[in-house]
């Protein structure tokens, strides 16, 4: 939360334009949650971060505008168009409402979506490119500012040329031959659509009442609470696909016997490349300076985070000592091990 908050600040002053953060629903939703626990989970993440900024003395009006959000598109395409939304909705009324802010800009709810990983098996590959297609299409449905599309072969090694090109022509033909992108919101005023969308409200709202009890999203999580909750859902959910209450073609229904697809190979040439690309860096940097600028770094995460004054970010802010260590070129890896000396490393409780 701290290095989060460091970033608001630090570009609410000196990158305006830049996304501070991508609040991430999609791995709540590949871990196996619902369409409300993902929708719920995420906006509440959204809020808890927001909360510890305004404790912090940050204006929500100068970093609020620049908060994205990132969700999954599954398959059950109705549902997925209420969840975006719903999340609008709430989204707008948490920041005006919650947080009184004025900025319009502020009540705006930006996100990318991503087509569901988790829902592409391996058995009959081919049949995901129909399942991307209608992810996409719920997404632009449902408002989606950036899109991205899957490859068909994903549950089977990274995408070759030509899975990566189907995925990036279905976007091509949503966007410039579906004609959905004519009209904003061309289901609104749907009953069954607008029923789905305040179903997806309420639940939502319910689930931050608990979130709020609990005493917010990070207290919830050393409880437990969320990783349960998907846990059950995603137990729920193979059980139906076991059983077969849920048809999954290809997979417990309509298969066949079929030759596995050509895949992408890559061999050791890359981890090997790599690693001479390092050692090369390492040579020809300074190894002090980026020790010393490392040191630097663990003192300003160390200390409690101050005030900002003078139209600056405060002086423990671990953005400009982040950027001082990458300048002097330290490794991402190298960086994290500086702030795990600071900040430990974070264990999850066993949910049972």
């Amino acid at each position: 939360m701290r290095l989060v908050v460091d970033s608001f600040e630090f570009g609410s002053k000196f990158t305006p334009r830049f996304n501070t953060i991508s609040i991430s629903g999609y791995h709540i939703r590949e871990a196996g949650s619902t369409a409300l626990q993902e929708l719920a989970f995420t906006l509440y993440d959204g809020v808890e971060y927001v909360e510890w900024a305004c404790r912090r003395g940050l204006d929500v009006d100068e970093f609020g505008p620049r908060l994205s959000f990132f969700f999954n598109a599954h398959n059950d395409f109705f549902e997925e168009i209420a969840k975006y939304r719903a999340a609008r909705k709430i989204w707008y009324q948490v920041m005006k409402d919650r947080f009184d802010a004025k900025n319009e800009r502020t009540w705006l709810m930006r996100f990318h979506t991503q087509t569901a990983g988790v829902s592409l098996p391996a058995q009959q590959p081919m049949n995901n490119i129909a399942r991307v297609a209608i992810q996409a299409m719920a997404a632009v449905l449902g408002g989606t500012q950036s899109l991205h599309t899957d490859s068909y072969d994903e549950a089977l090694a990274l995408p070759t040329e030509e899975a990566a090109r189907i995925a990036l022509r279905t976007q091509q033909i949503i966007a410039y031959e579906s004609g959905v992108t004519q009209t904003v919101d061309p289901l609104g005023g749907s009953y069954f659509l607008e029923n789905l969308t305040l179903q997806m409200e309420k639940g939502a709202f319910d689930y931050f009442g608990k979130l709020d009890a609990m005493g917010g999203m990070v207290k919830a999580i050393e409880r437990g609470y969320p990783q349960k909750e998907i846990a059950e859902a995603s137990y729920q959910y193979q059980r139906a696909v076991e059983a077969k209450e849920k048809v999954i073609v290809g997979v417990n229904e309509f298969v066949i016997e079929e030759e596995p697809p050509s895949t992408l190979y890559i061999d050791e040439r890359v981890a090997q490349q790599q690693t001479a690309k390092l050692r090369k860096l390492r040579q020809q940097r300074s190894n002090e300076e980026v020790q010393r600028r490392l040191e630097a770094l663990k003192k300003a995460a160390a200390q409690e985070p101050g005030t900002a004054s003078n139209n600056n970010v405060s002086a423990t802010n671990t953005m400009p000592f982040l950027i001082d260590a990458v300048r002097a070129y330290a490794t991402v890896g190298e960086i994290c091990d500086a702030l795990r000396q600071v900040y430990g490393t974070y264990t999850e409780a066993s949910i049972t």
